[in-house]
């Protein structure tokens, strides 16, 4: 038996098609973290630890000349997002019903991608998280609202990578707002401003929801790793009469390697 207790749900095969189907579809654009960090895993829900490497010196041992250590971890986070799904619906969808109101499974998804790229660009200090905005260790970059000199502050972020001996190719997170400037942006004569931007990183541009401002990073690979237990997936809690209560669920920890990675941009 799963720990999700989906075969307890009164959900048929098809229906829980539809509803993973919806939650990967919403959750897809919305991760932005995922596309710009190293993602190991899922190892399973049984995964409890990432391994750190390192030691930490044990006191008053029970037994005199002899000298003790203990392994140094950091404790994967669990997140869940509740939801809840109308039974009417739910028997439309074994109808053959394609417009199901999903609308509070595209709200939980939307809430879980939200608190992820949170964590990992602005950390959690309760798990014991800290984010790559956080530990980014050059002097952050003032965006401003003139939009046409995002390419020189984005170019300034990429010099100072490059300054420190960080190699490309290089990604760009970027807050809603701060997208949708880019977005409606075009440079004189036309040029799109997220084509330039593009072409200055050598990589990626992304919509991260849950990001303050914006942050540079590099992707040659080893400096940010994002380690997943259980990978986002849908769960059964309870129902009644008329609705199926249910979760979105995911655990990981993320950790900066390489501080010197990350340039932060300030909205």
């Amino acid at each position: 038996m799963s720990h999700l207790l989906r075969e307890h749900a009164p959900i048929s095969e098809t229906a829980w098609g539809v509803i993973d189907d919806e939650a990967r579809t919403r959750l897809t654009p919305a991760l932005a973290a995922r596309k710009l960090v190293d993602f190991a895993g899922p190892h399973g829900w049984e995964h409890s630890a990432t391994n750190l490497g390192r030691t930490q010196e044990l006191a008053d041992p029970p037994v005199e000349g002899v000298s003790g250590r203990q392994r140094r971890v950091l404790a994967v986070a669990e997140l869940s997002v509740p939801f809840i799904i109308g039974l009417d619906e739910l028997r439309d969808v074994d109808r053959g019903a394609l417009d199901v109101d999903l609308r509070s499974l595209s709200e939980a998804a939307r809430r879980l991608a939200t608190t992820e790229n949170r964590i990992v660009f602005h950390g959690w200090e309760r798990a014991g998280i800290v984010g790559i905005v956080q530990a980014a260790t050059h002097d952050r970059i003032t965006l401003g609202d003139d939009c046409e000199r995002y390419p020189r502050h984005v170019a300034k972020a990429v010099e100072l990578l490059l300054g420190a001996g960080i190699d490309g190719p290089y990604g760009l997170a970027l807050g809603p707002e701060t997208y949708t400037r880019v977005l409606e942006t075009s440079e004189h004569g036309g040029y799109p401003l997220l084509d330039h931007l593009r072409k200055i990183l050598g990589g990626p541009l992304v919509w991260a929801p849950g990001i303050q401002g914006a942050a540079v990073v590099s992707m040659r690979g080893g400096d940010f790793l994002f380690d997943c237990g259980e990978d986002i997936s849908v769960g059964y809690e309870h129902h009644g009469a008329g609705e199926v209560a249910l979760y979105l669920s995911e655990s990981f920890s993320f950790r900066v390697v390489t501080p010197e990675a990350a340039v932060a941009l300030a909205a």
